[in-house]
């Protein structure tokens, strides 16, 4: 899974956006949320979505959106990889903090080359997950996208383990390093407040109050 040489950064981060956009449901990504995910204007991103088309890496539908083909998909899940492999490298080799390597991995993300990616895979033993339990696609384009539940949507006297959050907010990252909660940690919902209120969790021996945004951006299975 080779990024072809004439696919520069900005494609690499548009196929990477229209990608991770599709896996928050099924429907097609809209241009707005595309543009919003990319801080740019619509039109900016529109006219960059016309080019991806031509290089056949997305389709778009009239007044639905756009998504990617395979070959935009493969794009996508090699810069993926190359990102969530730096990540992992940053934290545990450099020991670098998990709120600080998203930033960081999106610089390098485009200039290392499929073999130091390699290379890299094998110094950290081919790991499947980044620092934040996002899953790293293989070098052959595949995905362990295994179902997840935002820990917003349990109820009391759930159980679970908490496998993944959103790498894309630094301070809820250090929240919950200042908490000792991280990915693989179990956990009970104690109570809930109405009204799309807080939770009370409990990790380990520990009880935490925690707000609506983290609880959704918080993912878990049932164990």
């Amino acid at each position: 899974m080779a990024v072809r040489s004439e696919v520069s950064n900005a494609v690499q981060d548009y196929a990477k956006a229209i990608w991770s956009l599709a896996q928050r449901g099924d429907e097609p990504v809209s241009t707005s949320a595309l543009a919003e995910r990319l801080e740019v204007s619509p039109a900016s991103a529109s006219a960059m979505v016309k080019r991806l088309e031509s290089m056949g890496l997305v389709e778009r539908e009239p007044y639905h959106g756009v998504q990617v083909t395979r070959a935009g998909e493969r794009v996508a899940l090699e810069v993926l990889r190359h990102h969530r492999l730096l990540e992992l490298y940053l934290a545990e080799a450099l020991g670098m903090s998990w709120d600080r390597v998203h930033e960081e991995a999106e610089v390098l993300e485009h200039a290392i080359s499929p073999a130091l990616s390699e290379l890299i895979a094998a110094k950290l033993g081919n790991p499947t997950h980044d620092p934040h339990g996002d899953p790293i696609p293989t070098a052959d384009g595949e995905i362990d996208e295994a179902p997840t539940r935002a820990l917003a949507q349990l109820e009391p006297g759930s159980r679970g383990v908490f496998v993944r959050v959103s790498d894309s907010d630094p301070d809820m990252l250090r929240y919950l390093a200042e908490r000792g909660i991280a990915p693989g940690d179990r956990f009970e919902v104690l109570e809930r407040e109405p009204f799309e209120g807080p939770l009370t969790v409990v990790f380990g021996d520990r009880e935490h109050v925690l707000g609506g945004a983290l609880t959704r951006a918080m993912r878990t299975v049932s164990r």
